[in-house]
């Protein structure tokens, strides 16, 4: 079965989620490498692991779904463990860099000290 069987609507679908996903990433990666401390610096990209990685699986899930006559468990199992796991772990990061009292940058709302 090629990706010429799929129904256009389902191949206009799988395209918006990879794409959207990919330039969620991409924003993602250059919120990493250009904001200025380690608060503004977790936001970006936990936020686009979450939503970027997110579509792209989903987009996966919906392609390989429709080829496969099937939802893989792999990639549903990765997409519900990426969805529960990245939120959690930035929130940890952040509660380790309050408790090392890691300072922001002036201009930023910094924690208040204890």
């Amino acid at each position: 079965m090629t990706s010429l069987d799929m129904p256009w609507t389902l191949q206009l679908v799988v395209a918006a989620f990879l794409l959207v996903g990919a330039l969620v990433a991409l924003i993602g990666s250059w919120g990493l490498a250009k904001l200025p401390d380690f608060y503004t610096r977790l936001h970006g990209p936990t936020k686009a692991s979450t939503l970027g990685v997110g579509c792209t699986l989903i987009g996966s899930l919906l392609y390989f779904g429709h080829q496969q006559d099937g939802v893989s468990v792999q990639e549903a199992l990765v997409t519900i463990f990426l969805f529960a796991t990245a939120p959690v772990s930035a929130h940890m990061m952040g509660k380790a860099a309050l408790r090392r009292r890691i300072k922001g940058v002036p201009g930023t709302r910094n924690p208040p000290e204890r």
